[in-house]
């Protein structure tokens, strides 16, 4: 069986070939240096008592969203036995408290894991954001920090674009592309994490260290593992489909509305999402004079959110 390939890797890259070239090929890249000049990542590469010490000096004190592992689980995050629940326990602490913890499971081994997960860092780092600037996005997209020890995330999908930047210890990716789900243990999709891959045929793999920087786009799958003893990563997401998690939410009325219909219902239902959602846009509507194309035209915001109310009432009923 074929092993996995490299991630496609570029060493310098400025704002607008990365939209025109990186975004619009919708091809995962990784970006060596991107952020090597960030204080962060200089301090990460020092050592992670510099990093560490760092990041206390900036906590706001806020508490954020955290998990917790038994040694046993080795830094595996996933299911319980039974599968009615996870093998983790959540929690909220401040950033200060969490490096507590991850020096302090160092010295075990087997060691205890802890994560800080997808906490903003407006909210727990406010000064970060200023001494650290993502040279590729609009200071608007507001970036997320993922610390702790050795953890293991297992394979799944964001719907935005992501650029995750290491600025301590290593993590390696691994990626496949959307149309491989047929080739995943995918867990069920209302109740994450998701599942392992079984197959590397089409993976593509890259590890990155202090200052190096990975785009994944939209609906790719991704398992990240941490290697160090103390992991930092930033990351940003942006140009997620309409509304908190819309293509999720789009999925699953789809199963449960079309998925238990007799076949032939379902194939029927396949052809009119393949001519009206899947295939060129402007093609399937060429024959309809402009203003009558209805929402199969160009929607301004006051008619998608008069559009979206109206699903939203016969969902309630």
């Amino acid at each position: 069986m074929a092993g996995p390939a490299a991630i496609a890797e570029i060493q310098a890259i400025d704002r607008s070939r990365f939209g025109r070239e990186i975004v619009a090929a919708a091809t995962p890249v990784v970006m060596r240096g991107l952020v090597a000049g960030w204080p962060a990542a200089q301090l990460g590469r020092e050592s992670p008592e510099a990093i560490c010490k760092y990041l206390i000096e900036r906590d706001s004190g806020v508490p954020v969203d955290v998990i917790l592992l038994r040694p046993e689980e080795k830094g595996r995050i996933f299911y319980n036995a039974a599968m009615d629940g996870f093998n983790f326990l959540r929690n909220r602490l401040p950033i200060s408290r969490i490096i507590e913890q991850v020096v302090r499971y160092s010295a075990f081994d087997p060691a205890p894991s802890v994560a800080a997960q997808s906490a903003t860092i407006a909210t727990c780092l406010p000064r970060f954001l200023e001494e650290n600037p993502m040279p590729l996005l609009d200071a608007s997209i507001e970036p997320r920090i993922w610390l702790g020890n050795a953890i293991t995330v297992p394979a799944h999908f964001d719907d935005a674009n992501n650029i995750a930047c290491v600025i301590a210890g290593r993590r390696r990716f691994t990626l496949f592309p959307p149309d491989q789900i047929g080739n995943l243990y995918v867990g069920p999709v209302d109740f994450a994490p998701t599942g392992a891959p079984i197959s590397l045929a089409h993976a593509q793999v890259a590890e990155l260290g202090p200052g190096d920087a990975l785009f994944i786009p939209p609906l790719w799958w991704h398992h990240v593992r941490s290697l160090e003893l103390c992991n930092i990563l930033i990351n940003y997401w942006w140009g997620a489909s309409h509304g908190n998690n819309a293509g999720l939410d789009c999925l699953t009325h789809a199963l449960i509305s079309l998925r238990r219909m007799p076949a032939p219902q379902r194939a029927a239902w396949a052809a009119l999402f393949q001519h009206y959602v899947f295939a060129d846009a402007d093609e399937a509507v060429a024959h309809i004079p402009g203003p009558r194309r209805g929402v199969l035209g160009s929607l301004d915001a006051k008619e998608l959110a008069a559009r979206r109310a109206l699903l939203a009432e016969k969902l309630k009923a």
